[in-house]
């Protein structure tokens, strides 16, 4: 079968999950013992960022292997066409985050406070103040809005070129010299502008730290998140009759890569802590120490999902090959992931939002006649107060998982919605054949 039917079953079954995570999502918002609904917010944004980020790797992936000549992928190129699609939604999703920004409805981010880039104001802060021509609401909104569209755009574009592609009657290269040029172009843009993005949608939540290697290390854990939510796809369309082109190589190709970034993951999370422990700069070393020290279930949970059970578990070639096996690893890989970003966001916003409490109730004590240092004060205060278990911040509660669920459901739906409008195997590329017998 080469043409998708998005049964009535499958649908009611995902939207009841949509509705799930909308209804733990909702909870989250009332639920919440932390000030400005940051429950909320930080899963708004948690979930916005991994979703998003996912979408725009399964469109850089199909850019770059357009651009490398590859043709073993061909055959499954619809699924990531169709991922892509899911930009959409995420410009909608960071439309709410912005909105809540600019009304003052959270506090995810420290640099958004009124005043701590203006001298003399009770909420100054020197480093801040430092990087307020990067981190302000006029640049976070203008940077996601433009690129986000701009990403889209390459989407719908591949998309387009794609299945117009099926119409020709015939394999030719003239659609594909038009995707390589498309390909080319999208590259760079996206090698430069992810990177603005990932800064400051995720590592500006840490407002005084930084890492030249964070947006390596994001991108890298979107990726790995991809594939396994691709091995999953593929491996269920598989036992409801489609993809019979599909076969074990390219499965196997798929868990060669899944185990190889779960490594990539680790050495550049390896790599991010060995060299900011051997500086032991403080600007450094709060955003490990923090997590060391008061989540330590996120910080070695995280290395034990996302490194030591694929690495032990995909390590032998012969599971590359046992779809079971692969799909038990790809589930655990992909809620890991989800961990990885929890772990990334959930400690910042906690901390933030108690230091926004600390300046409405202290004022002048924290900000107004010690500056950064004042800044650093409440922010330490800030810390103690994570130091105690806090439900949906020191680890995912019920509601996050929830939301998880909701998230995951509506992005799956919106890719079934998109490959039951075409072929699921582009019969016209010109690369099809080599991916039709495709070996390791």
């Amino acid at each position: 079968m080469n043409q998708f039917v998005f049964e009535s079953k499958q649908k009611m079954t995902l939207i009841g999950f949509m509705v799930l995570g909308a209804l733990c999502l909702a909870g989250s918002f009332f639920i919440d013992s932390t000030a400005d609904h940051t429950r909320f917010w930080s899963n708004l944004l948690h979930n916005t960022v991994f979703f998003t980020g996912i979408s725009f790797l399964a469109l850089f992936v199909l850019a770059a292997f357009t651009t490398a000549f590859a043709g073993w992928y061909t055959v499954m190129k619809r699924i990531w066409e169709a991922y892509s699609q899911f930009l959409l939604v995420g410009i909608a999703l960071f439309a709410v985050i912005i909105a809540g920004l600019w009304g003052h409805m959270h506090h995810l981010y420290h640099w958004a406070m009124d005043g701590v880039a203006t001298p003399g104001h009770e909420n100054y802060d020197r480093i801040i103040a430092g990087k307020s021509g990067f981190l302000n609401k006029g640049f976070y909104t203008f940077a996601t809005l433009i690129v986000l569209s701009l990403w889209y755009f390459f989407a719908m574009r591949f998309r387009s070129i794609s299945v117009s592609e099926d119409a020709t009657g015939g394999a030719g290269f003239d659609h594909h010299r038009r995707l390589r040029i498309y390909a080319a172009l999208f590259l760079p843009i996206a090698g430069f502008s992810s990177v603005v993005l990932i800064w400051q949608w995720v590592m500006s939540i840490d407002a005084h730290w930084y890492s030249t290697m964070y947006a390596w290390y994001t991108t890298a854990s979107w990726f790995v998140a991809c594939l396994a939510l691709t091995i999953m796809m593929l491996v269920y369309l598989k036992s409801k009759g489609y993809y019979e082109e599909v076969t074990g190589e390219h499965l196997h190709d798929l868990g060669k890569y899944l185990f190889a970034f779960s490594v990539f993951w680790t050495y550049l999370w390896f790599s991010q802590y060995m060299l900011i422990w051997y500086s032991n700069n403080g600007e450094e070393t709060t955003y490990f120490y923090q997590r060391y020290d008061k989540y330590p279930v996120l910080f070695y949970g995280n290395l034990i999902i996302n490194f030591v059970l694929p690495f032990l578990i995909l390590m032998r070639n012969s599971t590359k090959r046992k779809y079971g096996t692969l799909v038990f690893t790809s589930a655990v890989v992909f809620f890991g992931h989800w961990w990885d970003f929890f772990y990334m966001i959930k400690p910042g916003a906690l901390v933030n939002v108690e230091h926004a409490a600390g300046h409405h109730g202290h004022g002048h004590e924290a900000g107004a006649g010690h500056g950064a240092e004042g800044a650093h004060d409440a922010a330490g205060h800030a810390a103690d107060h994570a130091a105690s278990f806090v439900d949906g911040f020191t680890l995912p509660g019920l509601l996050e998982v929830g939301i998880f669920l909701g998230f995951t459901a509506l992005f799956i739906y919106l890719a079934f919605s998109q490959l039951s409008k075409a072929a699921m195997v582009p019969k016209n590329d010109p690369y099809l054949e080599e991916s039709l017998h495709h070996h390791v």
